[in-house]
């Protein structure tokens, strides 16, 4: 499947952002970001659906697409544009059933035989980490690296979300190496200017991906 996949995806991680989400979506949007990703792990299922619903609304204003991770009930209700699943969530095809065709799945990955099975499936795309050490989740994978990337470029033509430890100077290697977009969380979020940092990502990132057309 070909899709108009932005180089930026952001993720919204509740446990670290220090503002309100809306706030921080806000500022996203007049960045530039294309793609965001809304994580909250200790949410109810209504306080989740309720900042779903709002930020989905916004962000269709703003030509922005909202991927709700690991509920794919929740992406539906609130009509956001996907649902994002774990190894240990909902299989992809449950995820389809219950969002329709219409919204994008994507899953997580964490060695190259976990791509070849997505790769099978009818995700959307496929985000596979931590290429590099990151802080931000609690139970860490192994360290893939960027070799990694271009392994798993040759198993699958889905479009490739690079995750994990992405920082300002390395955003040209992962393209390079086949990825189509970067993941952050910590990155945007944890650091003096989020603003500035997320204006440097959406330039560096466009500029890397021009590069590798």
């Amino acid at each position: 499947m070909s899709l108009v996949f932005p180089g930026l995806y952001a993720i919204m991680d509740a446990s670290l952002i220090k503002t309100s989400e809306m706030a921080f979506a806000e500022m996203l949007a007049e960045c530039g970001v294309e793609l965001v990703q809304i994580r909250n792990k200790k949410a109810s299922s209504r306080d989740l659906h309720q900042i779903s619903a709002r930020l989905s609304t916004f962000f269709k204003r703003q030509g922005v697409r909202l991927i709700v991770n690991d509920r794919p009930d929740l992406a539906l209700l609130a009509d956001a544009g996907g649902v994002h699943v774990g190894q240990n969530d909902v299989d992809v095809e449950v995820a389809r059933e219950v969002c329709g065709s219409d919204r994008w799945v994507g899953i997580s990955t964490h060695s190259l035989e976990q791509v070849r099975r997505a790769n099978a499936t009818s995700a959307d795309y496929i985000a596979i980490g931590p290429i590099f050490p990151t802080s931000t989740k609690e139970d860490l994978e192994p360290v893939l690296g960027v070799e990694c990337i271009r392994a798993a470029r040759r198993l699958t033509s889905k479009p490739l979300v690079a995750i994990g430890g992405m920082t300002l100077d390395r955003v040209p290697e992962v393209f390079q190496a086949g990825a189509d977009c970067i993941a952050l969380a910590r990155g945007l979020i944890c650091v003096t200017d989020p603003r500035r940092r997320t204006q440097e990502f959406v330039q560096v990132t466009s500029e890397s991906r021009r590069e590798t057309l």
